[in-house]
């Protein structure tokens, strides 16, 4: 890999004989639906890798403060290069071609070149990985597996366990669009409620999935382990906690290791808190590497927060129905965050009853509605969706402009001690990608209150206050100073 200069460089990909840009591409290779038009599928195969060139202004799909210093802990003997371009990471063609026209992709993110050349070289070190929400995480691990995968051996290569269901049909949706051109092979192993059949081994090179249904198909014999490459856990301090999915995470890592010692595994999330991150450096292999950001730096600083100070519980719906949707659906999609199952299915049927349309999504659903929910949200068939913290991780939506927190999150059995990684969670689904977006606390009563100050005073963030609940020119400012009106 070829060796860069300090992080201030100007990244260059140019051809002498080419003009093309990719700001030109991107009108040309049109977003593609799960059926490819003859059209589109010309117009990539027409487009050479080799006469692309990068437009050199900031790469607008990721959120990279400027402010952002994620701090690196490097284990042997082996240096690593940040990289600034694709190129640098010697990929394969067929993944640069992913990168730049399905993905529309122009240079890494701060995260992708601190960790990827991590990922790809050897000696393939284990990395505990922590980042901002929408600096590209996802895209680091997904083309970590990519290019790892022996196109010529038909068996599993790489796996990724997610904690939801939903998180895990994002991730496949993501590595077959970046994968496109590879020929390489994926699969989802989740549970889908339907009565079990005798099936064959997997084959699938890459094998995403939940850690119930990727452990049980381990346990079966079904998903082999011999030819294993690299693992990923994502949001992996769920996946890690005790109140996670700790034990089977960590009897599916010892599994792996009995079979392949030599396998490479990646802890990704946007948080860590110190038990789960001192857990996670011990149960990785001797020597790895670390990337860690500060937490007084992970509120995004594209997202305005605020409070709103509320008599009752019907004043908070109020607040919803009358002051923030009202003007929710002139600037975005709104997921309305609720802590527990029946407030979710209480708030859907009091809006419902005042004449909202809104849809609502929480566990005890079953899977092809929960499936079919997602989709309509993600297709922008609706505008409001009522969540418990199902969706507070890794749920990527780009016209996601708003936030309602209308319960705060607390830790399991600790209703005054706020969970300031799921807060974080929830607020990191507006603004994607740096967009611009709004996070409207609900607060009701001096327990509420003494939460938000905690989380406050835990991120050191700006929470502004709603002067008033009931006068509606206070929400059109807090909606103006966000950058939505």
């Amino acid at each position: 890999m070829a060796a860069t200069a300090a992080d201030s460089a100007t990244p260059t990909i140019s051809a002498a004989d080419t003009t093309t840009h990719l700001a030109d591409l991107k009108h040309d290779a049109v977003e593609e639906p799960s059926s490819s038009s003859k059209s589109e599928e010309k117009i990539a195969s027409e487009i050479e890798i080799g006469n692309l060139t990068i437009n050199e202004s900031n790469n607008k799909f990721f959120h990279d403060p400027e402010s952002s210093n994620i701090k690196t802990i490097t284990s042997g003997e082996t240096p690593y290069a940040s990289a600034f371009t694709f190129e640098e990471l010697n990929l394969l063609p067929e993944l640069l071609k992913g990168l730049y026209v399905e993905m529309k992709y122009e240079k890494p993110s701060k995260i992708q070149a601190i960790s990827l050349p991590m990922i790809l070289n050897p000696p393939y070190l284990d990395l505990i990985a922590q980042a901002h929400n929408g600096s590209g995480k996802t895209a680091c691990f997904t083309l970590g597996m990519l290019s790892r995968i022996d196109p010529k051996l038909k068996a599993p290569q790489a796996i990724c366990i997610c904690p939801t269901r939903e998180l895990a049909i994002q991730n496949l949706e993501v590595l077959r669009k970046m994968g496109k051109y590879s020929g390489i092979t994926s699969e989802c192993e989740i549970h889908t409620g339907k009565k079990q059949t005798i099936r064959p081994p997997i084959t699938s090179q890459i094998v995403i999935g939940t850690p119930g249904t990727i452990g049980h198909r381990i346990r079966a014999n079904k998903l082999s382990l011999s030819y294993l490459k690299i693992l990923v856990l994502d949001e992996a301090d769920h996946m890690l906690a005790e109140d996670g999915f700790k034990a089977d995470s960590v009897h599916i890592m010892d599994k792996i290791r009995c079979v392949n010692p030599q396998c490479q595994v990646l802890f990704f999330s946007a948080t860590f808190n110190v038990t789960v991150k001192e857990f996670a450096a011990k149960i990785v292999k001797g020597n790895h590497n670390q990337l860690f950001v500060k937490k007084e730096e992970l509120s995004l600083q594209s997202v305005k927060q605020y409070k709103v100070n509320c008599p009752d519980e019907l004043a908070k719906v109020m607040v919803i129905k009358d002051r923030i949707l009202e003007f929710g659906e002139r600037v975005g999609q709104t997921i309305i965050f609720v802590r527990t199952r029946n407030s979710a299915m209480t708030l859907h049927r009091t809006l419902v009853e005042i004449g909202y349309d809104v849809t609502t999504i929480q566990g005890a659903l079953k899977q092809e509605d929960r499936d079919k929910i997602v989709k309509e949200f993600k297709d922008g068939l609706t505008q409001v969706l009522i969540s418990t913290d199902l969706l507070a991780r890794g749920f990527d939506q780009d016209q996601v402009n708003l936030v309602i927190n209308y319960d705060l999150p607390v830790k399991h059995n600790h209703p005054t001690e706020p969970d300031c990684e799921v807060y974080m969670h929830r607020i990191g689904r507006a603004g994607r990608f740096g967009r611009k977006g709004a996070v409207f606390n609900l607060l009701c009563g001096d327990a509420d209150e003494m939460i938000m100050t905690k989380i406050k005073t835990h991120f050191g963030t700006e929470i502004e206050e709603v002067p008033d609940w009931r006068n509606e020119e206070d929400f059109v400012v807090a909606l103006r100073s966000a950058g939505l009106l």
